[in-house]
């Protein structure tokens, strides 16, 4: 499926509006999850790829010993500048780098793992083999990634309400990039084509996704990420579209707070 260079545009005031309504609405319960399947490990070095603005990275340092030595990525520096000003309770390495193209020693680190990246990359194979290669033998690569949208209540909802907005050219953000990589023989062949040897573990798992309004996960939404720049290329109003968003959220969950399923794949793979 091709793909715009704008879903991977984190810039402006996204990193911001992706930490403060994104973050807590749909990625800290996974973050937690991954954070204690990584401790429960006891390695020694991390790698975070594709950490965003950073609510694994916390996760991680909140469980895992001071003297194990954690290091964070991203892609873009503003999702990266969004997580350093956030900060953790204790030190981390944050660096701005490319998942395909990893700047670190093989064999250097015990665990690679990654939150709601791996669809993001453009060759998944490349990037689960730069992964493979950074890792020492016996090391693990652990990463999630969001099942199809119809799974995921308050996604699917914004992107029935944009369709309804944008009739002649819906945007597709959420289905095609966040929701675009659910197929768990595709990412089991990925990893194989990255040179894992091993079939990975893949287990799927809900939890629930809670706002005090319609209105925050409309925002969240629209203008927390990139479908925000499939809003405004269309000549549409940030505005008038999370409106929309929100009025369909309402309707399928209430007009006070809502409460909508969210759900993940979580995969484990040794080295």
């Amino acid at each position: 499926m091709d793909r715009p260079r704008t879903d991977t545009v984190f810039a402006g005031s996204v990193p911001e509006l992706y930490d403060s309504c994104l973050v807590p609405l749909i990625f800290e319960p996974y973050a937690g999850d991954l954070a204690r399947r990584i401790a429960a490990l006891r390695p020694s070095r991390v790698l975070e790829t594709a950490a965003g603005t950073g609510v694994v990275t916390r996760a991680l340092a909140r469980v895992l010993p001071e003297p194990v030595e954690l290091v964070a990525t991203d892609l873009n520096p503003p999702m990266l500048d969004r997580a350093a000003a956030v900060g953790t309770q204790r030190p981390v390495t944050w660096q701005q780098a490319d998942a395909l193209q990893l700047p670190f020693d093989d064999g250097s680190f015990d665990i690679v793992a990654c939150q709601f990246g791996a669809m993001f990359f453009p060759d998944k194979a490349r990037a689960f083999a730069e992964a493979r290669r950074v890792l020492r033998p016996g090391g693990w690569f652990m990463f999630n990634v969001w099942d199809r949208i119809e799974e995921n209540e308050f996604a699917d909802a914004v992107t029935v309400a944009l369709a309804g907005l944008f009739p002649a050219d819906p945007p597709r953000f959420m289905a095609r990039t966040p929701h675009g990589y659910s197929d768990r023989a595709a990412i089991t062949n990925d990893l194989a084509q990255g040179g894992f040897g091993t079939a990975p573990r893949i287990e799927t798992l809900a939890a629930r996704s809670r706002a005090s309004s319609a209105r925050e996960p409309a925002i969240a939404y629209c203008q927390g990420t990139p479908l925000r720049n499939e809003i405004t290329a269309r000549g549409g109003s940030l505005a008038d579209a999370t409106s929309a968003c929100a009025a369909l959220i309402a309707e399928r969950f209430g007009n006070g707070p809502v409460d909508g399923k969210i759900q993940a794949h979580i995969v484990s793979v040794p080295r």
